[in-house]
């Protein structure tokens, strides 16, 4: 046992038999890699084993800084013109303080307690880090500090499952029940009302972009420019095959009836215009369309809150020419791609067509991504230590000594550069991917660390409380769902899939949107889901130390 007992050991074990456990599901949720890391830690936390706070520390700011850094231009943008969706989020904070205050005066909870149940319950697990922090500024010994971190822990392993649980059955099963909709046939009607057809609907809302050879035949004798405004830009004819060689089709091309013309577009474009063309041909082994895709992040002012489809109409004949949105990425989860979506500032867009059509294109949207891999460790640095600064700035508000601390500072200056990001994306690069293993092994590595921190008296807390923490658990899981579902409903007038995705955003639950998803059979849920995710994402690990801080009032 003593090999095991080590602290590298320990932390690496504890990862991969966490992330092991983490696989196994109930129903059809996930456990999860960090509630199992957890579960394991705190196993052989028993042994003794002796962690570093400053491993803790390091793990944390990583984590939070990067899910900052990605939830930034999102975070402003949503701020200033989500609210619909947003106050949402809001609704979640005020609920959870206020059952947690109830909970604090009638069964005692002390800060660890209370700050476990809040970020189990939220499923939120980088309240831990934030509320850890501001124990370690209270006016305590030493091994009380301890005690409540360690109970901390242990809440927040008991309560996390069912607080899980209790969100995925409130979003799939009982939200529809109060509702008295069919996720999945209101989720196919957004997406028809967005554009989509039978076949996009049933196909994640993601419409496919397609390639068809056709006959010239009646459209023999105009331009191609001419038949692409008859259809309003919503297909391209980008080759044109005359005497058995093909060329790059200009909107100035003069078409004849036998020439053969390479289409692109949606595949109903396609099928819609098909008609005015003559017979389908077979792609000709001589015919070469060089389509590419590329992603730009929108920034662009003028088209923040446009429609997809609203963006052919500003657009010029020449410039909306051979290029479409194949993808849109909001916060790392993909929304529908259709002619009704609603275009947000810091949205990934994957631009399809050829490559000067999206050369022209893409500087009109936004900044083209570059594809380089390399993490700007200046701008990391700078921003871990700017964040680390901010975090020693304190704020009294009466008896209330308020800190951001480390992690709130980096999580703000995290927002601050993902937002400046958007705007200078040739500087201060941390790549998608980068960021995602930051936020994974970040929290992991924090996580672990807390649970094998947490001596042997930790499970005392079991024994003291029995059911009442699982009980609260799903109480504070659900009551802020049930009251966002009918301020959503009956006040904020949001569609019923997309209040639902909401829901599982103000929770930031990924198991609760993956399995509504699953659902309802398209990405419809999450339109809703990316807006209040962004926002409680920021709002839920700033509250830690207000938690802290309440307990010790009220207490």
């Amino acid at each position: 046992m003593s090999f095991i007992a080590q602290p590298v050991v320990a932390l690496f074990v504890s990862l991969a038999l966490g992330h092991l456990i983490g696989k196994i599901r109930i129903g059809s949720v996930e456990i999860g890699g960090v509630c199992g890391t957890l579960f394991v830690a705190l196993a052989i936390g028993q042994l003794g084993v002796t962690i570093s706070p400053d491993l803790k520390n390091v793990a944390f700011a990583l984590f939070i800084f990067a899910l900052g850094f990605t939830a930034g231009p999102q975070f402003f943008n949503n701020i200033r013109g989500g609210w619909r969706y947003g106050i949402l989020s809001f609704v979640e904070v005020v609920t959870v303080l206020l059952l947690l205050a109830a909970a604090i005066l009638a069964f005692g909870l002390d800060a660890g307690t209370a700050s476990g149940l809040f970020a189990g319950s939220a499923t939120e697990s980088a309240v831990l880090g934030t509320a850890s922090e501001a124990m370690t500024r209270l006016a305590l010994p030493a091994a009380e500090i301890e005690r409540l971190q360690g109970n901390m822990a242990t809440a927040y392993s008991i309560t996390y499952l069912f607080g899980l649980v209790a969100i995925v059955v409130f979003t799939t099963q009982i939200g529809p029940l109060l509702l008295g909709i069919n996720v999945r046939e209101a989720s196919a009607a957004l997406a028809r009302e967005l554009g989509a057809d039978d076949d996009t609907a049933k196909e994640n809302g993601v419409p496919e972009i397609v390639s068809r050879g056709f006959r010239a035949g009646a459209i023999g004798g105009s331009s191609v420019g001419a038949f692409e405004n008859s259809v309003n830009g919503v297909v391209t004819i980008t080759q044109v095959g005359r005497g058995g060689s093909f060329d790059k089709a200009t909107t100035d091309t003069m078409l004849e009836a036998d020439d053969i013309v390479l289409v692109v577009g949606r595949r109903r474009a396609v099928i819609a215009i098909s008609e005015r063309l003559g017979a389908e041909v077979p792609m000709p082994p001589g015919a070469n369309a060089p389509l590419v895709e590329r992603e730009v992040v929108l920034t662009r002012q003028e088209v923040r809150g446009r429609r997809i489809r609203d963006l052919r109409r500003l657009a010029s004949a020449e410039l909306r020419r051979g290029v479409f949105i194949s993808r849109i990425r909001r916060l790392g989860q993909n929304i529908p791609a259709l002619p009704g979506t609603i275009l947000e500032q810091g949205d990934i867009l994957t631009l399809y067509g050829t490559e000067d059509a999206i050369a022209r294109a893409g500087p009109e949207l936004g900044h083209l991504l570059s594809p380089s891999a390399a993490t700007d460790f200046v701008m990391l640095g700078l921003g871990i230590v700017a964040g680390l600064l901010l975090g020693e700035l304190s704020l009294k508000i009466g008896a209330l000594d308020l800190t951001l601390g480390t992690g709130g500072g980096a999580l703000v200056s995290g927002l601050v550069f993902g937002w400046l990001h958007m705007h200078r994306p040739q500087s201060g690069a941390i790549p998608s991917e980068a960021a995602a293993f930051m936020k994974d092994f970040g929290l992991a590595t924090f996580i672990a660390a807390v649970g094998l921190s947490v001596g042997p008296d930790a499970f005392a807390l079991l024994k003291q409380y029995g059911l009442v923490l699982p009980v609260l658990s799903v109480l504070v899981s659900a009551l802020p769902a049930v009251a966002s579902l009918y301020i959503g409903h009956y006040l904020l007038r949001i569609e019923g899939p997309i209040l639902l995705g909401a829901i599982a955003g103000q929770h930031c639950s990924t198991p609760s949107i993956s399995a509504l998803v699953s659902l309802a059979g398209n990405s419809i849920p999450v339109i809703g889901y990316t807006v209040t995710y962004a926002i409680s994402n920021v709002l839920l690990p700033l509250m830690g130390p207000v938690v802290v801080a309440m307990a010790g009032l009220i207490g």
